[in-house]
């Protein structure tokens, strides 16, 4: 039996279906490993804290959670351990950009969600996350944030696949990390911030070499932690290009593939 001591898991994609919810079967199997084998199960995602910690309560886990792809790690408690942000004058590149191309642009700072109304695209992500976000002139946002010396955690911009593709190709603002996490979402973040740099936060904390870390996801920005990881596991509903990053590929998000990678090298 291999002695794993951390469970890594993406969160969209990975751990919930097609549903966006968590199946029984893959709560079932995560309770045997965190509560009865007392291994720490991590989620791990671009999410903001508020996205990941009613899924954590579903769960019965007490563990820090990875938020924004690595940019904040909260631990337990919702101390900050880590955290960066993107530099504001990146963002005003950015915004004028997306407004010259009328492309939809969230902010994400800390456990906040502002937008510039209720477009179709914020009210769809509103309804996948459960979250609603605050309605904010930016012009006025980036002021303060430049006066505050500080920026977003992460920028997500959502149009149909032309204008992601766009504005990847376009964007001149260097330092970030820029991927799409679907054909119709371009996330954003702060270069120095990536799941496999907060997973390495947490490896300290807890002790454990990388050999002993399991890691699973379903996407591009996966692709570093599945690599990092003693066991890197993608699921059967990932692109190609990310399972041949991977050890292993288990089932997918709808057949409870979390649960049948758990059960294979865990319990």
């Amino acid at each position: 039996m291999n002695n794993f001591k951390m469970i890594c898991l993406d969160i969209d994609g990975t751990l919930l279906n097609s549903n966006h919810k968590i199946s029984e079967k893959v709560k079932n199997t995560i309770n045997v490993v965190a509560n009865e084998k007392n291994i720490p199960v991590i989620l791990v995602s671009a999410r903001m804290p508020k996205g990941i910690a009613f899924l954590q309560k579903e769960l019965g886990i007490e563990q820090p959670i990875i938020c924004y792809s690595g940019a904040l790690i909260l631990d337990k408690d919702n101390k900050i351990l880590s955290k960066e942000f993107i530099d504001v004058f990146n963002l005003e590149e950015i915004y004028k950009l997306v407004s010259d191309n009328n492309i939809h642009i969230s902010l994400y700072k800390d456990d906040e969600w502002y937008i510039e109304e209720m477009d179709y695209w914020a009210k769809q992500e509103s309804e996948i996350t459960n979250i609603i976000p605050k309605i904010t002139d930016f012009n006025e946002l980036i002021e303060l944030w430049k006066k505050e010396g500080t920026g977003p955690n992460k920028i997500l911009c959502m149009a149909n696949p032309d204008k992601i593709n766009f504005l990847k190709e376009n964007n001149k603002a260097s330092d970030l990390n820029i991927y799409p996490s679907k054909p119709t979402y371009l996330e954003i973040m702060p270069t120095n911030a990536s799941k496999t740099s907060a997973i390495n936060c947490l490896q300290k904390k807890f002790d454990i070499n990388k050999d002993e870390i399991i890691a699973m996801g379903d996407n591009y920005n996966d692709i570093d932690m599945l690599e990092y990881a003693g066991l890197g596991i993608a699921m059967g509903n990932a692109p190609d290009d990310v399972k041949k990053h991977a050890n292993d590929v288990t089932l997918t998000n709808d057949e409870d593939g979390v649960a049948e990678a758990l059960k294979k090298y865990v319990i």
